[in-house]
């Protein structure tokens, strides 16, 4: 592997504040994004998500404002969703300081929605966010779920991100809902089983505790790694850490 490993710090943001829960409940408070963007981009984050994790639920756009607030202290690519449910939902967020958006739930629900941005814009600006929990019913074992990991779909996951790649997205942020919060490691077997059937680069999520957790997700088959409360709750330099840990593992970091 070439090309350098990206890590990527989180911000899952709720009513203005960054928040943090496990397996996607109990949010507790982290902190402001603007000033947690400034930290990361300081800290030598490659990439920043932010993830309005209550817009689908609410039925609202992102606040566009905080945004544009957010990514005036991140210069580093910023990918920006929720509740993104059309292109000009996609318009405003571009002209409001992303660089990339996250579909997830909409992207379901209304398939086409990847393709009308994919064309307009091109799959280098478009992650598709996939929250998955295990399923035994599903013939990968894992479901799709959406609205924040709070409803199922019946979707098998595997089915929905080759789909996905066909209609047009440039990356899969991989959010296993099993693993979320819970600082025990990655989901290794689904970053595998997503690895096996698609092309396109994945960004891996859910359960990192410590730096030693990271290298097994690339071995696994991802080309970046996202953590939240690894990342609010730790020392200064855990960005500097993790990245020690990849490059130590044998894989090329930025610097």
């Amino acid at each position: 592997m070439s090309t350098a490993i990206r890590v990527i710090p989180c911000l899952d943001v709720n009513n203005g504040r960054v928040v943090k829960g496990v397996n996607f409940e109990n949010l507790r408070d982290a902190g402001d994004p603007v000033e947690l963007a400034h930290r990361y981009n300081a800290a030598g984050a490659d990439e920043l998500t932010f993830l309005d994790v209550t817009a689908t639920t609410e039925n609202r756009d992102t606040t566009y404002d905080l945004v544009n607030r957010t990514a005036k202290e991140a210069f580093i690519p910023l990918t920006v969703g929720g509740g993104i449910r059309s292109v000009e939902h996609v318009e405003n967020l571009l002209r409001n300081g992303a660089d990339k958006v996250s579909v997830s739930s909409a992207a379901v629900t209304t398939p086409e929605l990847i393709n009308d941005i994919s064309r307009r814009w091109g799959a280098q600006v478009l992650v598709l966010s996939l929250d998955a929990r295990s399923n035994p019913e599903m013939p990968s074992g894992y479901e799709v779920m959406i609205k924040g990991g709070k409803e199922g779909t019946g979707k098998d996951a595997i089915e929905w991100v080759k789909e996905a790649e066909e209609r047009g997205v440039g990356e899969i942020l991989i959010n296993s809902i099993d693993a979320d919060g819970t600082r025990d490691g990655f989901d290794l077997d689904m970053i595998r089983a997503i690895r096996k059937e698609v092309q396109v680069p994945l960004i891996a999520s859910g359960g990192a505790g410590e730096p030693a957790h990271f290298p097994p997700a690339i071995e696994a088959g991802a080309n970046a790694v996202l953590a939240a409360s690894l990342f609010h709750y730790g020392p200064d330099d855990m960005i500097s850490q993790v990245k020690d840990a990849i490059e130590h593992a044998g894989y090329p970091v930025r610097r």
